[in-house]
């Protein structure tokens, strides 16, 4: 967590520096009381003027909050005579600069030119995630960070741990984690015109970014409960089960919120859930629900999708939620990779099309694949009988 904070502090901040803590730094060879000496690279980062004007010493005392924790009134000193510049004044309890803090990773951030925030990494773990986050080898720290460097996975895990903070249930329905997935995608990634002008990849970045949230948060709920153990093998087999169920849940959930998603982007109206025969719920229907129950509405301008994360066993059940289409296509959008040609067969026999995210369509037999419609294929056409 450490690393989380130290990074997002970089992104937050004026400038930054790191290096990792000598032998001396962290008192192994009883000098510590002399500070942390830091490269003359940060100079600018410390004082309001160059340090080649000075003449003896210079000296700026500072606020420095660590770890988000406690505060100390320290000093940024420079020697003229050494060209050194060191940190100093940390207190007698200060709990960082021991000899066996040697090796850790120390980080500087400025917010303003009195209030700083200082973060020691000292496990493997943390230390090559924040290098890792900025593109830093071992070999080019001691130096001021270029916050600008750093990577977009960086920016998603701090996004995904920020979204896990702020919640307030343990686990968020549904359709609140479908929208984080959205935000953090256009928050990192950027291009939100994606959702028209490719709509089959959003659907799988939308998707990967959601599992990608849910596993951090499962990861963040559960952890202390696995580290602690279980008492039993009916409790481990109780929260098991609560897990996987939850995982089932989400899953066909979240293709249906994507892909409401997907048609708000390019302004399809469309019912989610409506009733037809016999409460029957199809996912969707185009143009909505009371067009499909007026008599005098053309029923070849209206559309029926169904949406099945896996569909190899379960796609005959869309053949009889709305009947008033009974004798026009139904389609089905699935995120399974591959389906034998002899149910793709079936499919065809009983009117079904296929609508799959176009790059997971080279999974599927070869010689059929040209009866798979992609996500961008299906919305071009609801638009064409919408009249949109």
């Amino acid at each position: 967590m450490t690393a989380a904070q130290a990074i997002q502090s970089v992104l937050n901040s004026e400038k930054s520096f790191c290096k990792f803590l000598s032998a001396n730094d962290a008192g192994a060879t009883g000098g510590h009381q002399s500070g942390i000496l830091v490269s003359k690279s940060a100079a600018a980062m410390l004082f309001d003027r160059p340090v080649s004007d000075v003449s003896g010493v210079l000296k700026k005392t500072v606020r420095i909050v660590w770890q988000e924790n406690f505060e100390t009134e320290s000093c940024f000193t420079y020697y003229e005579s050494k060209k050194e510049l060191r940190i100093t004044r940390f207190g007698r309890s200060f709990p960082f600069l021991r000899p066996e803090q040697t090796g850790a990773l120390f980080v500087l951030t400025r917010q303003t030119d009195s209030d700083y925030s200082g973060y020691f990494l000292d496990t493997e773990r943390e230390i090559e995630e924040f290098l890792s986050a900025f593109c830093i080898s071992p070999t080019e720290t001691n130096r001021l960070i270029d916050a600008c460097n750093v990577t977009c996975e960086a920016r998603e895990r701090l996004a995904i741990q920020e979204f896990i903070g702020g919640l307030l249930a343990d686990f968020p329905a549904s359709e609140l984690m479908s929208a984080a997935a959205h935000a953090i995608e256009e928050k990192v990634y950027g291009h939100p015109e994606r959702v028209i002008t490719n709509p089959d990849q959003m659907l799988i970045r939308w998707t990967s970014m959601e599992y990608a949230l849910f596993r951090e948060l499962e990861q963040a709920k559960y952890r202390p409960l696995i580290e602690k153990g279980f008492s039993s093998v009916e409790e481990f087999v109780r929260v098991a089960n609560i897990v996987l169920n939850r995982r089932k849940s989400r899953a066909g959930k979240s293709l249906e919120h994507h892909l409401s998603a997907v048609f708000d982007g390019n302004g399809l109206p469309y019912a989610s859930q409506a009733v037809t025969e016999g409460k029957k719920r199809p996912d969707f229907l185009f143009p909505s629900g009371e067009a499909y129950h007026d008599p005098d509405f053309p029923a070849e301008r209206i559309l029926s999708l169904a949406a099945k994360t896996t569909c190899k066993d379960r796609w005959r059940q869309v053949l009889s939620e709305a009947d008033r289409l009974k004798d026009r296509p139904k389609y089905l959008c699935t995120l399974q990779q591959g389906i034998s040609g002899a149910q793709m067969d079936e499919m065809q026999a009983a009117n079904v099309v296929l609508v799959v995210p176009k790059p997971y369509i080279e999974t599927y037999p070869k010689d059929r694949r040209d009866r798979i419609w992609t996500i961008g294929k299906f919305v071009k056409f609801a638009k064409e009988i919408g009249g949109i």
